[in-house]
């Protein structure tokens, strides 16, 4: 469901990842279990961006560490290169490692603070034994700072010595530095300055075009995501509420919780911001723990009726490329 047309580079398939709880000190025993990802299927085609965006909490950045084979699923399955990732032996894991690589949310923490920033980046060169020798790994590592436009001087810094924007380049730098084919941005924006945004926004668009990347963008910046990302899945509570491109998502949200988020983002015009629409959603998210009955968003959906309640509405066709999981769009269309 949901996939390009395309073969899908990256396949997720009903992924489910819930933690147990356990009570007890010695003998610890199950009482119950966190469902940060419950049911969560999509496609990614070769070469695109498809972001996946949602309120804190709602499970974005555990599908992510499973993406990256860091979080076992549930149950479920993820392909690459129509491959399970899961069933991958352990003699090809390296293989893997090479091809998909991360760009972590915070570049004060994601860098080792006693190397320097070109002993971060030759790292994976070296473990990986991508480059011969140490003339070879200083080159390559130069190329990689030059290509997210840092300076080649700036190898013998510490990261404490460098800004956050260019830390972040560091970060990409390295997950660079061994040719990957897909790589996963978690949130890999939202701790910089609105102005260092738009750089490493740019830098991303020009990587993924000079390098044929695919992207798997998670972020709550929605303006980010509409400018990046071909492809959008909202979240909310583990599950995907709604899939379609970005500009059909935005221009012609389905499902309440969808417009609610779009809603929220302020417009610069103040007459405008007086005369839009505004959906009010209120309570808090639910707990994963013990997620509500039928569709998890009817605690909050000012449109939620009795079916909303019992029944969990699932993915299905609103158009060309867009699907959403909601009993009441047809009222709410019409």
């Amino acid at each position: 469901m949901s996939a390009p047309a395309e073969a899908p580079l990256l396949e997720v398939d009903a992924l489910r990842v819930h933690f147990p709880v356990t009570r007890g000190a010695l003998l610890q025993r199950t009482v119950g279990q966190i469902k940060a990802v419950d049911g969560v299927s999509f496609a990614i085609a070769r070469g695109e961006v498809l972001g996946l965006v949602g309120e804190s909490g709602c499970g974005k950045t555990t599908v992510a560490r499973t993406v990256l084979k860091l979080v076992p699923p549930t149950s479920g399955a993820i392909r690459f290169a129509g491959r399970d990732i899961w069933s991958i032996e352990r003699r090809d894991e390296a293989a893997f490692r090479r091809r998909i690589q991360a760009v972590f949310q915070d570049p004060y923490s994601s860098l080792n603070p006693r190397m320097t920033v070109g002993e971060i980046v030759a790292e994976p060169l070296l473990i990986h034994e991508r480059a011969k020798g140490r003339a070879a790994i200083r080159v390559r590592m130069r190329e990689l700072l030059g290509l997210c436009g840092l300076s080649p001087r700036l190898a013998e810094r510490y990261p404490h010595e460098m800004s956050g924007g260019q830390r972040q380049r560091v970060g990409i730098a390295r997950a660079l530095a061994l040719n990957p084919d897909f790589v996963v941005c978690d949130e890999a924006v939202s701790a910089l300055d609105v102005s260092i945004q738009a750089q490493i926004i740019n830098l991303l668009e020009d990587l993924r075009a000079e390098l044929g990347l695919t992207y798997l963008f998670i972020g709550h910046d929605l303006s980010v995501v509409r400018h990046l990302c071909d492809r959008v899945a909202v979240m909310y509570l583990g599950r995907i509420v709604e899939l379609a491109g970005s500009e059909a998502l935005f221009a012609d949200p389905r499902h309440p919780y969808t417009r609610a988020l779009l809603a929220a983002i302020p417009t610069p015009d103040p007459v405008a911001e007086a005369a839009r629409e505004h959906v009010a959603v209120s309570g808090e998210i639910p707990s994963p723990l013990n997620p509500p009955p039928g569709c998890v968003f009817h605690p909050r959906c000012p449109w939620a009726v009795a079916r909303c309640r019992a029944e969990t509405p699932v993915l299905e066709t609103q158009g060309p490329e867009h699907w959403a999981a909601c009993w009441q769009i047809s009222a709410l269309v019409h």
